[in-house]
């Protein structure tokens, strides 16, 4: 693939220095606004990652920014060795966004999963008194939660899991979307059931009509937490402001991440209620970035700008539109089309890198994920037109993909 001397020198540096744990499009992005992003050379794309969710409310949303800037100009980092006047405004937004009564707040959103595997283990001791050190936690075949030594030690993915062992005990691994094999794996050590309402990383896999309905009611009668990892479907993405919402359930816990900046910062936090985050006391657990004034205050923006702008909504009817327009799409190889909300993702039969490659030809950056799949995640603010224009890319590029 033809790439400028521009963009050579840049990938050739990156690829000199840095550890090759990424395989990245041949493609170096230097600035970037609302949906597009441009490289070196001025070329302009379609963002349809979003940085795994991370820019929802777009890139560099102007409400944001200004939030950044203004908090920049005054006070960044304290500790929390000392109160910051800009934390309790922006948990109180959050805890209220969620229904819930407290919120711990994190960095990235390893350590948002890392901190719910401590409130779950913490609550199963001292909440429902399970012995010592015997907790367990279930989690699902093909989860994505995080890269910490921990969280590899339960994916079934070996590129994630092999050569970093031993993996951590404690953990009992389910198939994604059996609640009848949740009810069966709950033993008397059982404090949780961490899971993804819908598993992105693994290719926008959608768990069957009435499953966090059934996962809520056996956590309900066994007094097991249900622990939502929201990092990527929630806030907005799957067409509600969280994806356990379109089932009508409320989880014990929601791990939140990615787009609680807005693609600013890296903020996460764990929320939940009274019961659980009430624990939690001085020294048992905390972070010197976490909770900081400019994190704060980037959050409060952020989760401002999605409610105001209704892009939950927003998300739900444009997802419907460009999925029906998805849907017309015909190959050979497309196994299935699917998705919810500005979640979705073309399913083949065949390797998809080949394509990816071409869209990024064409204009549009997309990620292939377990080699078959291509999910499609664009800004929620991404508008009618756009989204058409991101289509007409995608058929195109479609119909000179080979057989």
């Amino acid at each position: 693939m033809a790439i400028s001397a521009k963009s050579r020198k840049a990938i050739e540096l990156a690829e000199k220095y840095g550890a090759h744990n990424y395989h990245p499009l041949p493609v170096v992005i230097t600035r970037a606004k609302g949906v597009f992003v441009w490289d070196v050379d001025g070329k302009r794309y379609f963002d349809f990652l979003s940085a795994y969710s991370a820019l929802n409310q777009g890139h560099n949303h102007p409400k944001i920014v200004a939030a950044a800037k203004a908090q920049l100009g005054r006070l960044a980092l304290t500790s929390r060795a000392f109160h910051n006047e800009r934390m309790g405004p922006f948990l109180k937004l959050l805890c209220q966004a969620a229904g819930k009564d407290r919120a711990l707040l994190m960095n990235s959103g390893a350590e948002a999963v890392e901190t719910a595997i401590k409130a779950m283990r913490l609550w199963g001791y001292r909440r429902k008194g399970v012995d010592a050190d015997q907790a367990e936690i279930i989690v699902c075949d093909h989860n994505f939660h995080g890269r910490t030594t921990t969280i590899v030690g339960f994916s079934s993915d070996p590129d994630s899991s092999a050569d970093f062992g031993p993996a951590t005990p404690g953990f009992v691994r389910i198939p994604f979307g059996d609640a009848d094999a949740l009810k069966s794996a709950i033993g008397r050590n059982t404090v949780g059931f961490l899971f993804e309402p819908i598993q992105g990383e693994a290719g926008v896999i959608i768990p069957p009509k009435g499953y966090l309905k059934a996962v809520r009611r056996y956590c309900s009668m066994y007094n097991v937490l249900m622990c939502a990892d929201e990092i990527q479907t929630g806030l907005g993405r799957t067409g509600s402001m969280f994806a356990c919402e379109a089932d009508g359930v409320a989880p014990d816990l929601y791990v939140l991440g990615k787009a609680l900046s807005g693609g600013l910062y890296p903020v996460s936090a764990l929320v939940g209620n009274d019961e659980v985050l009430s624990l939690f006391t001085p020294g048992t657990h905390g972070s010197t970035f976490g909770g900081n004034p400019l994190a704060c205050a980037i959050g409060e923006a952020a989760l401002t700008v999605l409610q105001q702008e209704r892009l939950a909504q927003r998300s739900s009817k444009m997802g419907a539109h460009l999925l029906a327009k998805l849907k017309t799409l015909k190959h050979p190889k497309l196994k299935e089309v699917r998705g919810r909300g500005l979640l979705l993702a073309l399913e083949f039969m065949i390797p998809v890198r080949p394509l990816v490659e071409d869209l990024m030809r064409r204009g549009l950056l997309a990620k292939d994920t377990h080699e078959f799949t291509i999910r499609l995640a664009p800004p929620l603010v991404i508008t009618e037109a756009q989204a058409d224009a991101a289509f007409r890319i995608l058929r195109d590029a479609l119909s000179a993909f080979p057989e």
